[in-house]
């Protein structure tokens, strides 16, 4: 597969977050060598569908409980603060504050 990336920020981000799209999102993950499963992907999809309604990322522990995930486990999946990469390759902002 061969997407042609839209630019993006020092971190990755999209600079342009209407460039989106889950085709971008997964060749954004594999350029950046991160393996994006099914259930990473349920994540990042639910996350769109949370800023489409609130117009805002939601911190961590607000998230988890939109999707009814436990918060560990989703630090244990992602190895990492889950928000970055999940807003990285969801094509939204930057998660501010605590994540």
């Amino acid at each position: 597969m061969s997407v042609e990336l839209p630019a993006r920020d020092g971190d990755g981000y999209l600079t342009d977050m209407n460039a989106w799209t889950p085709e971008i999102a997964r060749a954004m993950a594999e350029a950046d060598g991160f393996d994006l499963n099914d259930e990473k992907w349920t994540q990042i999809v639910q996350a769109r569908e949370y800023y489409e309604e609130h117009s805002v990322v939601p911190p961590i522990r607000k998230f988890a409980k939109y999707i009814q995930a436990d918060q560990k486990e989703m630090f244990k999946l992602w190895l990492t603060g889950p928000m970055k990469p999940i807003t990285k390759y969801g094509g939204l902002p930057k998660p501010t504050g605590c994540v």
